[in-house]
């Protein structure tokens, strides 16, 4: 069965997150450790069994210059036909001494029992080594090495040849392992065998206990964060997470938390929203119902100061609708820019020649300085510009105290145009002023409804500055009032 059909049949059952993730590295650790253990039985027999092959093959390079010499001393190979005690006391006497296995002692009075070289050497070498002619003919030892056997091909001997005086007089034959023979090496064999499903089965038991703890303690901080979740979707937004690690859980945490307060600030934000929507549009509606039921009931006659009124109260009205849409279409990227290329102080100085009688009305003075060796050139939207513009300059109309003053001033700096704009008292407190540029947003004191605004203007403004890729913020003014401050990106090499 494949890993993927494994998991697609985990994901079938009805099991949750822990135990899926538990049974699933359980199993990996399972099938890693049964595959280690084939792996190490099957190297374990093939290298034993090399090992052994090795080893008896370096004997048998020392009984090799020993049959040279007997050959030479009975100029022949008749010595040894038919003369097996003769064969393997030859071996053992020439580097070949078998090893022998110790057996508890015989017991008083009763003979010794004999032992035949194939109980006295455990690998049974000396009955698995055979001396050919030079025509492949056996001359002593196992009759399967006769040449017309067919049993020979399958038992695959290796042949070492026996020199004298750099001539081929005969090959010593020897039957490899083909497998661990009784005795010591099987024993050694199926300790090995045990030892290796007993690690396997310790393996498997420590990955078992390695995933459960691991299932555990991945999966607590998710469990939290999906509970949590489960609290955000009924609406509960001050809901949080604690984090307890810096890994990728950790960071999911904080992301959450992020996210929880990102939807309790933006559902206060509605909700004030609404209100503030409600009450801006219902002060108006009420002044323009009151006006209008005085003149049905003839308390106040129909005349050019009555329709001034109402006109006015339309007007708030059609002004709020306006900014409010303009907001919307920001706020879904709908809203249309023309872009040219222009002088952003022409523009500055074209508004400000509209307001400056109703600031010179309200005695507020102007200091407007502009750079003298390079002109403001920037891409930009003139009519957006000049809504920026003029909004500000409503803002130092209503909030600024009569008898004070309004700086401007207009700089290069860096590849940017910093545009600086001042007014004198009444200030903002500090606490508010990170707030200003929200909607509807009016600083308590001074600057209130009471003189006018729907705390709708900044907003407006910081949007259109960000949509020229620039930035907005408001400081104190050194002036006592505020400091309005525009980065905006300079065009170099053109003229409007």
């Amino acid at each position: 069965m494949s890993p993927s059909s494994v998991c697609n049949r985990l994901s079938a059952m009805k099991l949750g997150i822990t135990s899926k993730l538990f049974l699933v590295i359980l199993l990996a650790c399972a099938l890693v450790a049964f595959a280690m253990a084939l792996a190490m039985r099957y190297s374990f027999q093939q290298g034993f069994l090399g090992y052994l092959n090795e080893q008896e093959n370096q004997r048998i390079e020392l009984l090799r210059p020993a049959l040279s010499q007997a050959y030479l001393e009975n100029g022949g190979w008749d010595f040894l036909r038919e003369k097996p005690r003769l064969w393997f006391s030859l071996i053992r006497s020439h580097g070949m001494q078998p090893v022998r296995v110790e057996q508890p002692p015989p017991a008083p009075g009763s003979p010794r029992p004999a032992r035949t070289p194939a109980e006295t050497d455990l690998t049974g070498l000396n009955l698995r080594i055979s001396l050919l002619d030079t025509d492949n003919r056996l001359i002593i030892g196992d009759p399967r090495m006769e040449a017309d056997n067919p049993q020979r091909a399958r038992l695959r001997p290796v042949l070492k040849a026996i020199r004298v005086d750099n001539e081929t007089v005969g090959w010593l034959a020897l039957i490899p392992f083909q497998q661990v023979s009784p005795g010591a090496g099987e024993r050694f064999q199926q300790q090995q065998w045990q030892s290796s499903w007993l690690i396997g089965a310790i393996a498997v038991l420590l990955a078992a206990l390695s995933a459960f703890l691991l299932a555990r303690m991945l999966l607590a901080p998710v469990r939290r964060i999906a509970d949590s979740t489960h609290k955000l979707t009924t609406g509960d937004y001050g809901t949080r997470v604690s984090v307890s690690s810096s890994d990728e859980l950790g960071t999911l945490a904080q992301d959450f938390n992020h996210l929880a307060l990102t939807l309790e600030r933006n559902e206060k934000l509605r909700r004030a929203f609404m209100a503030d929507v409600s009450h801006e549009l219902r002060t108006p509606l009420s002044v323009l119902k009151g006006e209008l039921e005085a003149i049905e009931d003839g308390i106040r006659p129909l005349s050019l100061a009555t329709t001034q009124s109402l006109q006015s109260e339309v007007a708030t009205l059609d002004k709020l609708i306006n900014d409010l849409y303009e907001l919307s279409l920001a706020d879904a990227g709908a809203l249309s820019y023309r872009m040219v290329t222009l002088d952003l102080a022409q523009e500055l100085q074209l508004v400000l020649e509209i307001y400056a009688p109703r600031l010179a009305a309200k005695s507020i003075a102007v200091d407007f300085e502009l750079p003298t060796d390079a002109p403001l050139i920037c891409k930009a939207d003139p009519d957006r510009l000049r809504q920026l513009f003029g909004n500000l300059f409503e803002n130092t109309l209503r909030y600024t105290d009569a008898g004070g003053q309004l700086r401007l001033a207009c700089a290069i700096e860096d590849g940017r145009i910093i545009l600086n704009l001042q007014d004198s008292a009444p200030g903002v407190a500090p606490d508010q002023l990170p707030h200003l540029f929200e909607r509807f947003y009016r600083a308590e004191g001074s600057r209130n409804r009471a003189t006018g605004g729907a705390g709708l203007g900044l907003a407006i403004c910081r949007n259109i500055v960000e949509a020229h890729q620039g930035s907005m913020n408001a400081q104190a003014s050194p002036l006592g009032g505020l400091w309005i401050r525009i980065v905006l990106p300079l065009t170099e090499n053109q003229t409007p």
